[in-house]
């Protein structure tokens, strides 16, 4: 006999309102008691609510199309937030829902850009929240990106697994998905969970023995593992963890720069030495931080200051950490980038910052941006075509990459490039038309479609109040947070007639 099944959306919420007791648990620690009650109460009154909805829903022989699963993403990163906003609201004194929606939304797609100005008091137990969100939805895309994404030939496995490959493995046939995709999101979660677990757990030790308080280690942890980049209160310098921390949380980038230093589940496995992410990250750990501290050394230059002290080797490491961070769409802000800017007397361009998040980290891991799988392709797919130039009947061959890039692989690639592009346009007509002025547009776009929010403060002249943007720019810019996390061609797919049709 089948065991009844509850809608995986239903199962979302009753995770998420039982998720709301620790941040309760921990404002009732610190006698916060007008902060730890409205998330207790909202956790139990979610949890309740769930419970009813999973009992009224339930069913044995439930019919679930391939559309299903891709509804459930899109009610987790659009309806969800607003039971997440409601105790932030209660929370957080003179805070609109408007705004705690906002929060809500930029939590779970892990893009990590907030209303709450620096010097506003907010609740530890709230930075907790956000981050404790922004973690649950990285680990929903982890599961989400095998379980419901590969078999549809998304999320960037477009250009990695053919048809043929996905109809042939067990674990990714398309008709799994439409029969059974609740199984086979749970059977993932449960071999994912132990990962992501261990992984959050191994780095929050490490910065408490680095000299975090265990709160806002537990934040950062939770944000590293999630890229997006969530703190609690003054950031990564306000424990005087230093060097050391951020030794730490840097060698936790590297999960976000490719899926296969954490999991095995595809029927392609190339070993991680070999993988293309990771070389092309390498590359980019390296030029971005060279152009940087070079932009910096001849400020230093040309104002004769003091080229011996440890100065230099300082701008050098703030200039690969926060490098590293923007690639992997964390954003990140290294100690030493003020002593980069004090050293030369000059300002990092955002534009590279910007252009790191844009390129984003890798396939099916918690990153933004275009994926550095896509890029690699293109590159690859460039190099043979300067290779044709030269010898105009050269055919594919192993030498110029044939056997890691496929013509249509590329083909590919170069189009989700091109809607990305167009998204990029749309986006800042969009805020042109909410009165948004073209630079700061620009910034609000990449931060937004990349899910790496920390470029509104860093990218731009000035930090951008978010708070003070009207309803209608925070409207745009949590609809292209979404479009970034979900990415255009899945809900090119929603609106599909023939999608619905299957």
């Amino acid at each position: 006999m089948r065991a009844p099944r509850v809608p995986m959306f239903i199962v979302m919420i009753g995770i998420t309102s039982l998720a709301m007791l620790l941040p309760a648990a921990v404002a009732a620690a610190q006698g916060d008691l007008e902060t730890a009650r409205p998330f207790l109460y909202a956790g139990i009154l979610f949890t309740g609510i769930a419970v009813l909805l999973g009992l009224a829903t339930q069913s044995t022989n439930r019919s679930i199309s391939a559309r299903g699963p891709l509804m459930s993403l899109m009610g987790a990163f659009t309806v969800l937030p607003i039971l997440f906003a409601l105790p932030v609201m209660e929370a957080v004194q003179g805070l609109s829902f408007r705004n705690a929606y906002f929060e809500m939304v930029s939590s779970a797609t892990t893009t990590g850009a907030t209303v709450f100005e620096a010097g506003r008091n907010v609740p530890p137990a709230v930075h907790l929240w956000r981050a404790l969100v922004a973690w649950m939805g990285g680990f929903l895309i982890w599961v989400a990106a095998i379980s419901i994404l590969a078999p549809l030939r998304m999320g960037g496995y477009e250009v990695m697994l053919t048809r043929a490959q996905v109809n042939r493995d067990v674990t990714l046939g398309r008709a799994n998905i439409a029969r059974r995709p609740q199984a086979r999101s749970v059977r993932f979660a449960k071999q994912l969970a132990p990962v992501y677990g261990i992984l959050t757990l191994t780095l929050w030790i490490g910065l408490m023995v680095a000299g975090m308080t265990p709160l806002n280690g537990f934040c950062i942890a939770l944000s590293t593992i999630s890229t997006s980049g969530i703190v609690a209160g003054a950031g990564l310098q306000a424990d005087g963890a230093g060097f050391l921390g951020e030794v730490l949380i840097f060698c936790f980038f590297v999960f976000a720069l490719s899926r296969r230093t954490f999991a095995n589940d595809l029927p392609v496995f190339r070993k991680w030495q070999h993988d293309p992410e990771l070389q092309l990250a390498a590359l980019l750990a390296i030029v971005a931080p060279s152009i940087m501290f070079l932009h910096h050394f001849f400020g230093a230059v040309e104002l004769s200051n003091n080229l011996g002290n440890m100065l230099g080797v300082r701008t050098l490491w703030g200039s690969i950490f926060t490098s590293v961070s923007f690639l992997s769409t964390t954003g990140f802000v290294s100690d030493s980038w003020s002593v980069a800017r004090n050293w030369s007397g000059l300002e990092t361009p955002g534009l590279l910052l910007m252009g790191l998040a844009l390129v984003g980290g890798g396939v099916a891991t918690t990153a933004g941006g275009v994926k550095l799988l896509r890029v690699y392709i293109l590159y690859r797919h460039g190099e043979l075509e300067m290779a044709r130039l030269i010898h105009p009947h050269l055919v594919d061959s192993p030498r110029h990459g044939s056997r890691k890039v496929r013509s249509k692989s590329a083909h590919v690639a170069w189009l989700f490039f091109m809607i990305f592009a167009l998204s990029v346009a749309g986006v800042m007509t969009a805020f042109s038309l909410a009165d948004v002025d073209f630079e700061t547009g620009l910034v609000l776009t990449v931060a937004s479609l990349s899910n790496t929010g920390p470029l509104t403060r860093v990218a731009g002249d000035a930090p951008i109040v978010l708070a003070q943007l009207s309803t209608p720019a925070q409207a745009i810019m949590c609809a292209a947070m979404v479009l970034g996390r979900l990415e255009a061609l899945a809900l090119i797919a929603l609106f599909n007639p023939d999608f619905w049709r299957s």
